[in-house]
């Protein structure tokens, strides 16, 4: 049940958020772990409470607060006079920007780690800097400290996941990700959900690669170009295809498709890696053999994953919800046609499993991109062989002079010194 803190005053109705009564203990002068722990009580205490209002909630918080021998928190908390201290972030080309917490619990995620966990290592560091009175850092600082707070909360795996992430997001070598899979495996939603994640903005789908060549090819000179893959072996030139395997029909005009569609694939794909831009290419085209065509170089990322849906039911669910999401995209055209839908599927897992590639089930997005996120990871750590003083510089290099590495509360506050 969720508690409505009505404030009358501004004649407002809003749920109560434990993320914002954290903030506002923050402000009054907390630590995090302090304002976590008051957070979380007060939360617990209106467990059974349908409505409060902003006074009644803040008195609930006072007897809190009054139990520290701490009278100025208690005062900051009831009459907030001092606006929350903004902190900038200076880059290595001299720009500044306001500290998001949104991007660095963006970037956490992007190094592999969980929502609940990259935020709340990003509240430790904010509050951190607060407290330590930090009003300005580098993004070579806030990156070091970010990697000594993984290092100390989660531990050293972690922490080398973010050095490697860093390391590429400071470089130049472009990422190619492939993301291939059959109708409704989530390919398009999940690459726009990387995309964000990665800071890739270049997104490519071969299903726009391919209306694009039925712009220029009419359908009486290349039939197979015109029609979905998992029908396209309906226009295979073929007499005898009730004799046939239909299996093997299916996978067969599947490839004269994606035959096809292999050169705008490649030079999209070449032409990202000339200019040292990330890629994310995503479609029911995208075999592994298009690997083959990106030039082959220590400069480029490469990484190839297969979505599967393997339960018939969710892929029917899936199709049913296109039809829902994108009306054009009648769904009863795919369940009419699922069992071509379910046999190419099973072609395409077949390839993958034949070529190593990973194969990663799409069934709960938020999994999937997660572990496509880790397959990112873990390719990146095979070009990646450098220590925090390579990526971080010159911070670094004086932690690591050290007899022992500082804690990370302790680096913060040697930013003022």
């Amino acid at each position: 049940m969720k508690t409505i803190v009505v404030n009358k005053r501004q004649n407002e109705k809003i749920p109560f958020l434990r993320g914002i009564l954290v903030r506002s203990l923050l402000d009054a002068g907390l630590s995090f772990d302090e304002a976590n722990v008051i957070a979380k009580q007060v939360r617990d205490q209106l467990a059974d409470t349908k409505t409060v209002t902003s006074e009644q909630l803040q008195q609930r918080v006072s007897v809190f607060l009054k139990d520290r021998d701490d009278e100025s928190v208690l005062e900051q908390y009831q009459f907030p006079s001092v606006a929350p201290s903004r902190i900038l972030v200076n880059s290595l080309s001299g720009r500044q920007k306001a500290f998001s917490r949104g991007r660095l619990a963006r970037s956490l995620l992007s190094a592999g780690m969980k929502t609940e966990k990259a935020e709340y290592i990003t509240e430790l560091i904010y509050a951190q800097l607060i407290t330590s009175g930090i009003n300005s850092i580098s993004t070579c600082e806030l990156g070091y400290v970010t990697y000594l707070c993984l290092q100390q909360e989660v531990g050293n795996k972690a922490a080398r996941r973010y050095l490697v992430w860093s390391e590429f997001q400071r470089g130049s070598k472009p990422l190619v990700l492939l993301i291939g899979g059959t109708v409704a495996a989530g390919k398009s939603t999940i690459a726009t959900e990387l995309g964000h994640l990665l800071e890739i903005v270049r997104i490519q789908s071969t299903d726009m690669l391919r209306e694009v060549m039925r712009m220029m090819v009419p359908q009486n000179l290349l039939p197979v170009l015109h029609t979905s893959s998992f029908n396209a072996w309906k226009t295979l030139p073929i007499k005898d295809k009730k004799e046939r395997d239909w299996d093997q029909l299916v996978a067969e005009g599947y490839l004269s498709q994606a035959e096809l569609l292999a050169v705008p694939c490649e030079a999209v794909l070449q032409r990202a890696v000339e200019e040292s831009v990330s890629i994310i290419l995503e479609g029911v085209h995208v075999l592994p053999d298009l690997l083959e065509r990106v030039p082959d170089s220590e400069e480029v990322i490469k990484v190839y994953v297969m979505l599967a849906v393997l339960r018939s039911k969710k892929l029917k669910s899936h199709l049913r919800g296109r039809g829902v999401d994108v009306p054009e995209r009648r769904a009863e055209r795919y369940l009419d046609s699922f069992d071509s839908i379910w046999s190419l599927q099973s072609f395409l897992l077949s390839e993958a499993d034949h070529c190593d590639v990973p194969i990663i089930t799409a069934e709960d997005k938020k999994i999937a991109i997660q572990q496509v996120i880790q397959q990112v990871n873990l390719e990146l750590s095979r070009h990646f062989n450098g220590s925090p003083a390579d990526v971080f510089g010159t911070i670094a290099k004086l932690a690591d002079t050290r007899a022992k590495q500082p804690a990370w509360r302790e680096t913060i506050r040697s930013l003022n010194g």
